[in-house]
């Protein structure tokens, strides 16, 4: 998978330097390249992330703060 992002990464690359204003190599980079390959790693990471939270104990998920408040009556 990473040998896929480093070559979408050098293509992106030369495409930037290929533009004819700086601004536009910026926008190039960032549209054509970090923007595509942040979802691509994102999308693609996702089954490792749940591989990874489904293989810590039960007590660990258990005893997690989610964050809300039940009230003191609870």
């Amino acid at each position: 998978m990473y040998i896929i992002a480093i070559a979408w990464l050098y293509v992106a690359l030369l495409a930037t330097v290929t533009e004819t204003t700086v601004i536009g190599g910026i926008l190039t980079f960032l549209f054509y390249g970090v923007a595509p390959l942040s979802l691509f790693l994102w999308l693609f990471g996702t089954p490792a992330r749940r591989r990874r939270s489904a293989h810590r104990p039960l007590g660990e998920r258990m005893g997690k703060d989610d964050g809300s408040d039940a009230g003191g009556d609870q």
